[in-house]
Formats: C-alpha cells, structure tokens, sequence
C-alpha cells in the first residue's frame, strides 16, 4: 500500500524515481544505526568535558529526519539539498565549535543514505570515528591552559588592590581582574578574576596560599565555560 502511495505521489510531481517500501526501511534503518553510532562516538570523545543529553539525542534524530526528506522530496538537485542544510538553525551557541562539526557530519550521514549509497554512508561513518577516536585519545592540539573564573571572598576591612598579584603571577599564565562587588550588606567583597591555569599547577596549593591572604575566606576555582552537561570517569 506504501509503495502504490509512493508511486502516485510519483506521478503527481512528474518524477520518474520510485521509493520502494524495502529501499525506503533499509535507508532509514541504517541512518537511524549510524546516528546512534555518531551520538556514542560523541559522549566518548566528550567525557571529560561533558556533554549535554540533548545534543546526544539530536544526532541520533538528525540522520533520519535528513535521509527521510532527502528520499521522499519532488526533485533531488543541489538546491534541494541545500535547502535541507539550511534547515539547520541554532537557537542558541553552540559550546563548542567541535559540537558543529557534529551537526554536520551526521546532516552527511544522513544526505548518504537517503540517496541509497548505504555502504558509502557506513564507510564515510567508520573512518571518520576512528579519526575522532585517535585525536582524542592523542588529545590533539589542547591547551597547555585552562580558562577558569576565580572568586576570592575578602572581608571589607581588607584592601585587595594588589594583595593577591604575587600568588596569581606565580601559579597562572594570564589573569585579570573582571569585576569587584559587594556582598552580605556591604560586610565583604568578591573579587571576580579570569584566569589562565596551567595544566601541570596544583590547585590546592593555589587556594591554600590565596586563602592565606583573605583571612581563610571562601575561595573559588571554576571552569570559564561552566554549563550544566554530563561528565564520566
């Protein structure tokens, strides 16, 4: 019944080509198995810095919401599939420039198997997980930095211009001061820095001697790019 369906639509645009209801569960089939493929190599390459479920989710859904328009369209040209990418919106940043390639890679994925070249679709898929494997594990081109926020708790009696500059010298690369408030009334100030903390520092010596000179006052060492995502061991 599918078939004849397919058939007539067929014959409404004026199109030659046929969606047998085989070749259209077999496309479908395997884009939806290559984006669960593309989600898992993701949360792998991912676990350190975290991921978010969402994003997770959406690469398993792009391959074959892609390969379902690409193989039921009218008319399959390089506008058509231009148009298919350029369904692509983000309603907001992306976290990482990385996580576009993503987007992309299984938007391909999909466009592949939804114009039958299944085999090419499972290739292009498998050469490109073991380079995204093998650049994480060599963790390639990382940073000898991180760029984390730094929160000093002082008491209001307390003059912090420039009590903290030998210990923020010492320990990281780069700092700034960004932003100095009050808190609890006015009885304290937060002292807000961006900073540059090389991998190889050891954190707890870097707050125990910045803790020496706020009077043992809350000290707090984040990520610059915190975000509400999944981490694993």
């Amino acid at each position: 019944m599918l078939e004849s369906i397919l058939q007539s639509s067929d014959a409404v645009y004026g199109t030659t080509s046929t969606v047998t209801m085989g070749s259209f569960l077999a496309c479908l089939i395997a884009s939806l198995v290559l984006g669960v493929g593309m989600s898992l190599v993701y949360m792998f390459t991912h676990k350190k810095e975290g991921y978010a479920q969402s994003y997770a989710v959406t690469l398993i859904m792009l391959p074959p919401i892609v390969c379902v328009l690409l193989m039921l369209i009218s008319f399959i040209g390089g506008i058509a599939i231009a148009g298919i990418f350029g369904l692509t919106r983000y309603r907001s940043v992306a976290a990482d420039p990385k996580d576009i390639g993503y987007v992309f890679m299984a938007m391909a994925i999909g466009v592949v198997t939804g114009m039958g070249y299944i085999a090419y679709a499972v290739i292009f898929f498998v050469i490109m997980a073991i380079v995204l494997f093998v650049l994480n594990v060599l963790n390639y081109a990382a940073p000898k930095a991180s760029d984390m926020t730094l929160k000093i708790a002082i008491p209001e009696n307390l003059n912090y211009e420039g009590l903290f500059d030998a210990v923020l010298n010492k320990y990281t690369s780069e700092w700034r001061l960004r932003r100095v408030k009050t808190t609890n009334f006015g009885s304290m100030f937060d002292c807000i820095y961006s900073i540059k903390l090389p991998n190889n520092v050891e954190q707890k010596k870097f707050i125990d001697e910045l803790r020496t000179l706020n009077g043992n006052m809350t000290v707090t060492l984040t990520l610059f790019k915190y975000d509400d995502r999944i981490y694993e061991k």
